[in-house]
């Protein structure tokens, strides 16, 4: 009996004029795309170094591909001349094909046609010239898994490596806000969508820290009072719901102790509190990954590089991370499932 070949990855080639065309190219090339096929332009991706590919119409078609040409899904509605932009430069084309690229990956995905979706970096200004109206890939995607009328999931995003996991409460939006919607709700449902993530690793009781908002988790109110208010009782709460969630702890000693062993996952309450940490252990091995979403999504852990965007020195690593965690959690779906 012949065995069904796994459904591919999908990867959507990022803006344009970024580097995500050239690092998906070099991640190709290392024949790290073997179960996986490209949303994008052709054109885009071989001036980005493709020297053979293969256009096809559906992820199914990748079993027909040519060894060695690369397999680019033919995306509708692409703005013309894309390959002809200027390297590193903020265009609206650039960003209407990225939202396209996006929009067409994750009907690939919802319908069961791929596996899981890895994403190339996109710009937030290229989007916003195009007239996208969401400022990055998580709220589009939580929009998109909506679509039909569907009440959008609940999202957070995690970052993570082999050394330290980090959710948090709340991700693109200034800190001013970032304040303004911190609440005992955001924190329990954050806690409760991080103990899925963790068990989606294999993790049977994953052991969550909750890093404090302020300096010292608040010394007991005297550096503010989130933590007495609304982070101390939303701990308690999911504690209460089962889930090994522990804290507020001092937010600059908490992920130590988690990359020492002691956690499983840490639960940060804004953008930069949590990300700084695993950045600084090196962006060549950080992963994103965005939670609660009806199908599994990646993406590395950097931007779209302009300053170095055309002249070959773009490091994929990121991006073969952001494949192997990609394969690693759509196959532990499969067996949750």
């Amino acid at each position: 009996m012949t065995a069904t070949p796994p459904k591919p990855l999908v990867v959507t080639m990022g803006d344009a004029v970024g580097i995500g065309p050239e690092i998906i190219v070099r991640a190709f090339a290392r024949g790290e795309l073997a179960s996986a096929v490209v949303a994008g332009d052709v054109g885009v991706l071989r001036r980005a170094g493709a020297t053979m590919t293969a256009l096809i119409d559906e992820p199914a078609d990748l079993a027909a591909v040519p060894p060695g040409c690369l397999p680019v899904l033919a995306v509708p509605g692409l703005p013309a001349g894309l390959a002809n932009l200027p390297w590193g430069r903020v265009d609206a084309r650039a960003g209407a094909a990225a939202a396209r690229c996006i929009e067409q990956a994750v009907r690939w995905v919802r319908t069961g046609e791929a596996a899981a979706l890895v994403t190339a970096p996109i710009h937030k200004e290229a989007l916003a010239a195009a007239g996208v109206p969401y400022p990055g890939h998580t709220e589009m995607l939580q929009a998109l898994s909506a679509a039909g009328g569907g009440r959008p999931p609940a999202v957070r995003m995690m970052l993570a490596n082999e050394e330290l996991r980090v959710v948090l409460v709340t991700i693109h939006v200034s800190v001013r806000r970032a304040l303004e919607l911190l609440d005992f709700d955001a924190v329990l449902e954050t806690l409760a969508i991080a103990h899925e993530a963790g068990r989606g690793l294999g993790i049977a009781a994953p052991r969550i820290a909750v890093a404090g908002l302020n300096p010292h988790a608040g010394e007991g109110g005297l550096f503010g009072d989130e933590e007495i208010r609304f982070i101390a009782p939303a701990v308690q709460a999911a504690r209460g719901r089962g889930i090994d969630a522990r804290g507020p702890f001092a937010p600059d000693t908490v992920f130590m102790r988690a990359r020492r062993g002691e956690f499983d996952l840490v639960v940060a309450m804004t953008h930069d509190h949590g990300l700084i940490p695993v950045k600084y252990l090196g962006v060549e091995d950080g992963v994103n990954v965005t939670l609660g979403l009806p199908f599994v999504r990646t993406s590395p852990d950097h931007g779209t590089a302009f300053d170095i965007a055309g002249r070959s020195l773009a490091d994929p690593a990121s991006l073969l991370a952001a494949l192997r965690w990609a394969r690693r959690l759509a196959s532990a779906r499969d067996t949750i499932g």
